[in-house]
């Protein structure tokens, strides 16, 4: 459990207003005092500190620049009340003077992020998944929580069988995840549950934070998905453990791979390579630099008892590799890492894009099949479309469908950046 001392808040230390871009804070890392877990009450109408901006927002993410000013008790964490310059309220948000993303907004207008309001959002979410898209039926494993699409900006929760895992991605979320993870599992009925910070909560958020569990979490657990089964690490992995965002993807794939030869780039814990494997492939080989990630894929692959040739390698390098020796495949999965975790990266993760999805085209046979993804969220599905369509042009493709993430992953309509999952199901006709 994290420690419980009482919080820094009560220091008798004066801060100065913050006064919008004019304050920036120290890179060193912050007060462990303020990283304490807090309730989900915070506080009543009128006793938050006030965050004036300097125009009105629709958007959930206010940024540094956007701040005018914002009272001096506020603290790092803290539930502010959003406002207009001209006095209008635009609603709560959790404050980081941190972050360049300073502010996340929580509710709109005077809603206040009581008790009750955590209590109806969690159910809310709860009762999409289960009584809704009825995903306890076909799967194991979903998302609970995602994020700005629950009205929860910086969350994310998954559900592994009896796991809860949740990803804090701001120094807010980090601090009130006790709490969250407890009422999630008392809604869904669910034993343990595992707290992990985001990989970038230092440089985004200011904070270094170790994660936590509830008692006696296994190591290991397997869940059912469709036909397949999958261990997961909760401890372990990228992000939450495991990507729910691509099981609808994974399912179809399995419908284009009876008595192919199968290539999946980029496999993790190939999720791809078994169910085209249990889809009736021929032949499946699967590639990834993260050798842990090779391993785990390997396990995946005996426990479905789907045979699958396994390498650690880079995806770039086997590819030209295949062009050389003038291999060709029926099918290829082609799902890389986020390529573009910034604006300034955006010129270099296209190229990127592009030098993948071009060489990717050119060892696939006429008639055959690539799914090309990408996560990087700045980037659009149109300019997905576009970059992929400039890299496959000699291979003469045809756009079957696109697809993204499943419906346990929503996206605001006032945050469309966050429908970061795409992927193009292209046949490659000469």
């Amino acid at each position: 459990m994290p420690p419980r001392n009482p919080r820094h808040k009560n220091s008798k230390t004066k801060r100065k207003p913050y006064q919008g871009k004019a304050r920036k804070e120290s890179r060193i890392p912050l007060d462990p005092a303020y990283l304490v877990q807090r309730p989900l009450l915070s506080g009543n109408y009128g006793s938050h500190p006030v965050a004036k901006l300097k125009s009105t927002t629709k958007h959930p993410t206010v940024f540094r620049k956007r701040i005018a000013s914002v009272d001096s008790s506020a603290a790092h964490g803290d539930v502010v009340k959003v406002v207009a310059d001209n006095g209008e309220i635009i609603g709560y948000g959790v404050w980081n003077p941190r972050a360049e993303a300073t502010i996340r907004i929580l509710s709109w207008g005077d809603t206040l992020p009581d008790v009750h309001w955590w209590s109806k959002t969690l159910s809310n979410a709860v009762e999409l998944r289960k009584n809704q898209l009825k995903l306890p039926q076909s799967t194991e494993a979903y998302r609970v929580i995602n994020a700005e699409g629950d009205g929860l900006p910086g969350l994310v929760v998954d559900v592994y069988k009896d796991i809860l895992s949740v990803q804090t991605y701001t120094l807010a979320m980090y601090q009130r995840a006790e709490a969250i993870a407890k009422e999630l599992a008392k809604l869904m009925d669910v034993p343990h549950w595992v707290v992990r910070t985001g990989p970038k909560s230092f440089d985004q958020e200011g904070f270094v934070a170790e994660g936590f569990e509830s008692g006696n979490v296994p190591s290991s657990i397997r869940i059912k998905e469709g036909n397949a089964l999958f261990e997961i690490h909760p401890f372990e992995g990228h992000k939450t453990g495991f990507f729910c965002d691509q099981r609808e993807n994974r399912l179809q794939l399995a419908k284009f791979c009876g008595g192919k030869d199968v290539l999946d780039l980029c496999c993790y814990s190939g999720g791809f390579a078994v169910n085209a494997g249990l889809g009736g492939a021929k032949r499946i080989t699967a590639v990834d630099l993260d050798e842990e990630a090779i391993e785990i894929a390997k396990r995946n692959a005996n426990i479905n008892k789907v045979k699958a040739k396994f390498l650690h390698v880079d995806a770039f390098i086997y590819m030209r590799e295949m062009q050389k020796n003038k291999k060709k495949f029926d099918v290829i999965i082609l799902d890389p890492p986020k390529l573009i975790r910034s604006r300034d990266e955006t010129h270099d993760g296209q190229n990127k894009y592009f030098d993948l999805n071009q060489l990717a085209a050119s060892i696939i046979k006429p008639g055959g099949l690539l799914l090309t993804c990408s996560c990087s969220g700045l980037l659009s599905m149109n300019d997905f479309t576009m970059t992929v369509r400039a890299a496959t042009a000699d291979a003469n493709p045809r756009l079957l469908f696109r697809s993204g993430a499943g419906g346990d992953h929503p996206v605001q309509m006032n945050c469309l950046e966050s429908e970061y999952l795409k992927c193009l199901w292209m046949q490659m006709q000469s």
